[in-house]
């Protein structure tokens, strides 16, 4: 049994990538872009517009100009026009070029228009006021995206600005999900007295389509030569197999046996922590692949499924597509904890922002079984196993799910 820095390290080892592939624009959304994205012209374009108003020459303003007979309108997405009469003006629309000619936009709302003249109410402008100068933001050539950015709205409309209808993206590694058990029922079905329905997997499923990946699921019966045949070919069709129970001490706990006859190398079984202490980690290269099939075999109890998939499984995950390790966060325990056991503890914790200090009242439970709970809280804060008192205002890291 190993302590969970130690897991933790044996799994960033088998950090992995899986290449990219091109995607509609609307498909990246969540996605981990893999191409540095650069400005294809200025930002903005042309001197644009900001606000509805009038476009007049600050030098006729200067002289004393207040009313200005209006030549025509320059709307958004129209020709440039230019101003003929200095002592004249244009109407402006938001988002429109600036006419040629003029330096100057005074809003609606400091001027009234009467027989096609804008008389101005105000005593001051400044030049180039409630104008966006062309290259303001960027310039033609500058960086706007960087790699290994994860694409969100604000993503996807700079993507679309430059007109990238397709976008490369790191490729998601394949995903299988396998439950086992003969308890277990599909959630169709009304259970018998001695059977549940199958959870596990949905919850898994649920965590990692967070991360943007649309894994698939299997159920596999207690039974050794069904087990050696499925799980074969899971390994040979899968880049990552996550399993849901039957790695414990139980008579019909198959998995490790079964993964160690396919010459899956078992990397650590059991982990100092709890919930999720029977976790079996391991990895398997059949055909000589560049990349290692990977297995990470749960415990079966809900919580501890869950719990070992945020820790582990995510950090895998950030650190083999994003390239970097998932920063921390950190809580302010709210009240006095106890834990005896010298094993590294996952508290489920309802988080509060007081004053700009995240902190974490301990939410009481039944153990690793008791899936209800983890609707109660909202996120895991990770008690050392060096301490068995854990005192009020004592800041640990934390684990967020929602």
């Amino acid at each position: 049994m190993i302590d969970v820095s130690e897991a933790s390290k044996l799994i960033q080892e088998e950090c992995q990538q899986y290449g990219t592939e091109k995607v509609l624009l609307m498909e990246s959304v969540g996605r981990v872009l893999k191409e540095a994205i650069f400005a294809d012209r200025d930002f903005p374009p042309f001197d644009r517009v900001c606000m509805d108003g009038i476009a007049i020459s600050k030098k006729s303003f200067d002289a004393g100009r207040r009313t200005f007979k209006i030549e025509g309108v320059q709307a958004a997405g129209s020709a440039q026009k230019e101003l003929v009469d200095n002592d004249a003006c244009l109407e402006a629309m938001t988002g429109a070029v600036l006419p040629k000619g003029t330096d100057v936009v005074i809003p609606y709302e400091q001027i009234e228009i009467k027989n096609n003249c804008a008389h101005v109410s105000v005593d001051a402008v400044k030049e180039l006021q409630n104008i966006h100068l062309q290259g303001k933001d960027k310039v033609k050539g500058d960086l706007l995206i960087a790699k290994n950015r994860i694409i969100t709205a604000a993503e996807i409309g700079v993507l679309a600005t430059v007109g990238m209808h397709e976008v490369e993206v790191a490729k998601q590694p394949k995903i299988l999900i396998v439950s086992t058990g003969d308890e277990l029922v599909e959630v169709t079905e009304n259970p018998l007295t001695h059977q549940i329905r199958r959870s596990n997997v949905y919850s898994l499923q649920a965590l990692l389509l967070k991360l943007g990946i649309a894994s698939k699921t299997k159920h596999l019966p207690d039974d050794k030569p069904s087990l050696l045949a499925e799980i074969e070919k899971a390994l040979d069709s899968f880049d990552v197999v996550l399993f849901s129970g039957a790695v414990s001490k139980g008579k019909f706990d198959y998995i490790p046996e079964v993964l160690d006859r396919l010459g899956v190398e078992k990397l650590f079984h059991k982990v100092k922590q709890r919930p999720g202490k029977p976790f079996w980690f391991g990895k398997r290269n059949a055909n000589n692949n560049e990349n290692n099939t990977l297995v990470f075999a749960f415990p079966g109890n809900p919580v501890s499924t869950y719990v070992n998939c945020l820790k582990y499984f995510y950090r895998w995950y950030q650190k083999s597509i994003l390239g970097k390790e998932l920063i921390l966060e950190e809580a302010m325990l709210g009240q006095n904890f106890s834990f005896k056991p010298s094993l590294t503890y996952f508290l489920q914790v309802q988080l509060k922002n007081e004053s700009g200090v995240i902190t974490a009242m301990p939410l009481s439970g039944n153990g690793s079984g008791d899936l209800a709970n983890l609707t109660e809280a909202d996120a895991l804060l990770e008690l050392p196993a060096d301490k068995t008192e854990f005192l009020k205002g004592e800041v640990f890291p934390i684990i967020r799910y929602r």
